[in-house]
């Protein structure tokens, strides 16, 4: 499992390591039936607190992603990925949306904005 933890990122450190699984869930690297590590494990392994690692965890369990069986570990669940990735989609688009409306409240053009978003997703 691959997680890079920033310690200088304003996203608290369970945000980015429930949002770097699902990642690896809906892009099928990790799949249904996946064993994760223990919650004490992976904390050791990422050098954070378990606490952190246990609430990433339940904040996943409590968004369907994984379910945790007592002495048996947590397992990914069978999720309807077209539907997260749909839903993923809406929020990106209420976000372009939000993007435009301020873009044209200050009278930017078009061609700024398209390539103020191409240098942005570029890094």
């Amino acid at each position: 499992m691959n997680l890079i933890i920033s310690n200088i990122s304003k996203e608290p450190i369970y945000e980015q390591i429930k949002n770097q699984l699902k990642k690896q869930i809906l892009l099928g690297e990790i799949r249904e039936g996946d064993l994760l590590p223990s919650i004490r494990s992976l904390a050791k392994e990422l050098g954070v607190s378990v606490i952190t690692t246990k609430r990433a965890y339940d904040d996943m369990e409590a968004e369907g992603y994984i379910a945790t069986m007592q002495g048996k570990g947590s397992y990914v669940l069978g999720t309807n990925t077209e539907h997260l990735r749909e839903q993923k989609l809406c929020e990106i688009e209420e976000l372009l949306q939000t993007a435009i409306d301020k873009a044209e409240s200050i009278g930017m053009e078009q061609e700024r904005l398209v390539e103020m978003f191409l240098l942005l997703y570029e890094k």
